[in-house]
């Protein structure tokens, strides 16, 4: 597996992350399998959430993980916190118990990575420096980012919080690109120009943040995939072509076109599945020409002007 430098850090990660929040639907030896094969494709970087599973899918991913100090070392963890029952909690108490939370489920002392899951309107930057602060005093977190958050929001933040943002999280994937086609769009009276993100796409990119996307698989808010959907012939079509080329299938593919891109972005894979997991991992080696990529592009149905 291909690495990366995340964000600012020197912390070495494979350029594709294993999102563990539907580990909860396998059985204990699927699960066990799950993680071990990640770990024989180098995809050691898991991706967690206090809110996953209601907990349970951290707990189970150190059951399978077989956690201990030997195999800690060889694994990368990062977790989120900040959402709760019908709000949003950037509260420094709320930041502290769930690290700790997070910590005691998977069986470790830290964790590699924090994300700050969703904004919080009441978010006090001061309170989350200061809980920034005591994690990383204490040896409980090594290294800070958000997730779901735009350019402002960020500055916010930084107004208070000292640690590199390494990682920002976003929803993005073929068919959910505003943040890249309203680049194509500026200054012109269309749906494409409208900037609903605040150009976090260049802001992390000039900020050396690592883009995270989320749902790389998913069309609209969790409406289904795009591979393989009738919704989507054209895409599907000249997926499939260039996936023939490169001797992959489809899956890999759609993983190559998020990596093609020069932010150097680490994709989050949902999937449970070991062969989709090989697939997704291939992506690795396979790097799209410019023509493909916009090939592809275009055929979700992205029009330049």
């Amino acid at each position: 597996m291909r690495t990366m430098k995340l964000g600012t850090s020197t912390l070495e990660v494979p350029v594709v992350s294993v999102g563990c929040m539907r580990i909860n639907s396998l059985e204990k030896t699927e699960a066990e399998r799950f993680v071990q094969t990640a770990l024989d494709l180098g995809a050691n970087f898991f991706d967690h959430a206090d809110i996953y599973g209601g907990g349970s899918c951290e707990e189970i991913f150190a059951e399978a993980i077989h956690m201990n100090d030997d195999i800690r070392e060889k694994i990368i963890l990062q977790s989120k916190c900040g959402i709760r029952k019908r709000m949003f909690d950037f509260s420094k108490e709320h930041i502290l118990e769930s690290v700790d939370g997070s910590l005691k489920r998977l069986h470790t002392d830290y964790l590699d990575v924090l994300l700050l899951h969703r904004p919080d309107a009441l978010v006090e930057p001061e309170e989350v420096a200061e809980a920034f602060d005591i994690l990383e005093r204490s040896g409980k977190v090594r290294h800070f980012g958000v997730s779901n958050q735009n350019p402002m929001q960020i500055e916010l933040l930084k107004k208070s919080v000292k640690q590199p943002l390494v990682a920002n999280q976003l929803q993005l994937s073929i068919t959910n690109a505003n943040m890249i086609s309203n680049g194509f769009n500026v200054n012109m009276e269309n749906e494409a120009a409208v900037n609903r993100d605040g150009s976090i796409l260049d802001y992390c990119r000039l900020n050396d943040i690592t883009i995270q996307p989320w749902s790389p698989f998913q069309y609209g808010f969790f409406e289904g995939v795009f591979l393989g959907n009738e919704k989507f012939p054209e895409l599907n079509q000249k997926i499939d072509e260039i996936a023939e080329k490169y001797q992959v299938n489809n899956t890999t593919i759609a993983i190559a076109w998020l990596l093609r891109h020069p932010a150097h972005m680490q994709p989050v894979i949902g999937t449970m599945n070991v062969g989709r997991l090989k697939d997704c991992c291939k992506a690795s080696d396979i790097s799209l020409t410019r023509e493909e990529w916009y090939e592809i592009f275009r055929a979700a149905g992205n029009v330049l002007p």
